[in-house]
């Protein structure tokens, strides 16, 4: 863990920023759930967030008995090549973390470079 400046953890995942990354003015986060990693700019974070709102409302099953276990949304990840297939649980716990990410890494950039001007 020495390697990561960790940002923030869930159920289901982390993000981190790499330590090694240094001299980037916008450093990627790393975001890993599902035993896959994403190297995402902070645009791609808000993009990722917002596909899984996309799939929470227009693909959820409201009579499915099992639905929030089921895997059957499919979420769209910044890469244009890959989806994944994701109960409505496992959505929610994606986007939280996502959320919760962006929440951290603007905060953070307010206290640096805002509220001291």
């Amino acid at each position: 863990m020495n390697a990561i400046d960790k940002i923030y953890s869930n159920k289901i995942g982390i993000s981190f920023f790499w330590k090694n990354k240094q001299g980037n003015s916008t450093p990627k986060v790393q975001l890993v759930f599902k035993e896959i990693g994403f190297l995402l700019t902070l645009n791609e974070l808000k993009d990722f967030s917002t596909s899984c709102m996309h799939t929470i409302d227009s693909q959820c099953c409201n009579q499915c008995v099992n639905s929030p276990h089921c895997k059957s949304l499919l979420l769209r990840t910044p890469s244009e090549k890959i989806d994944l297939a994701v109960s409505k649980t496992e959505t929610y716990q994606i986007y939280e973390l996502i959320n919760a990410t962006i929440f951290k890494i603007e905060l953070e950039h307010w206290i640096k470079n805002v509220s001291f001007n």
